[in-house]
């Protein structure tokens, strides 16, 4: 497969396969690199609808089809961004426990979510393959290594750590959209009009909030769930 082949050697180009070199035009005329943060600042401005090798080369001073040899179908440019995108940071797990081993990591890939939220809106089905995102994971299984958590424990851990960061940041970066003022109008009007709110959801209503200001509350719901994670996962 040729074009998983080219894909493939893009992906991994940082760590030890080459470029293909493209066939049509002088060889080398545009970085990939800059293809690519090009389309990254694209998406966080604009979301990734915006995206296209059209308003990239536009970017560029370039023609859509000059990016075609450097970057592939759009899948594939989508594919190489989301990995780019998701460089992981350094940072070094602290020794002070499996919580605030997991704690570390958790927050550090919501930052990269938030600072890119239009990766969360992206299915797991399209994971990229490649390494960045590799890094990721490895440096968890890392984590629940070095902590001795029960391998049996291990797959659903790292399905649970993921789904919870991906939803916060992706609540966190919906925050951003609210406008707070049309918000509390709705909840005004919906007390005026179910003045026995209370009585008919008596649970919910008396849900002690994550945060005392709601725009911290996403955060404050991953730290809680890996907290609680890590309990449950040294109790076993």
């Amino acid at each position: 497969m040729e074009d998983n082949s080219a894909h493939v050697r893009r992906l991994w180009r940082h760590r030890g396969t080459s470029l293909p070199t493209p066939r049509r035009g002088p060889r080398q005329q545009l970085d990939l690199d800059e293809i690519l943060r090009t389309g990254i600042a694209i998406a966080d401005t604009d979301g990734l609808d915006a995206v296209s090798t059209r308003a990239i080369a536009a970017r560029l001073g370039r023609t859509a089809m000059a990016l075609y040899p450097y970057v592939g179908t759009k899948d594939h440019l989508v594919a190489l961004m989301q990995d780019q995108a998701s460089a992981m940071p350094e940072w070094a797990d602290p020794a002070t426990g499996l919580r605030d081993a997991l704690q570390g990591w958790a927050e550090r890939l919501f930052g990269v979510y938030l600072a890119h939220p239009w990766l969360t809106e992206l299915p797991w089905s399209r994971a990229t393959q490649g390494p960045h995102e590799q890094d990721w994971l490895e440096r968890l299984l890392t984590i629940l290594d070095a902590w001795h958590v029960d391998p049996g424990q291990r797959a659903t851990t790292v399905t649970m750590l993921y789904a919870t960061v991906r939803a916060t940041a992706g609540t966190a970066a919906g925050y951003r959209r609210v406008d707070p003022a049309a918000w509390l109008d709705q909840a005004r009007e919906t007390a005026r009009q179910i003045p026995d709110m209370r009585e008919r959801y008596p649970l919910s209503t008396a849900l002690t909030p994550h945060a005392a200001d709601w725009r911290d509350a996403p955060r404050a719901a991953l730290r809680g769930s890996v907290e609680l994670l890590a309990q449950a996962l040294v109790r076993e």
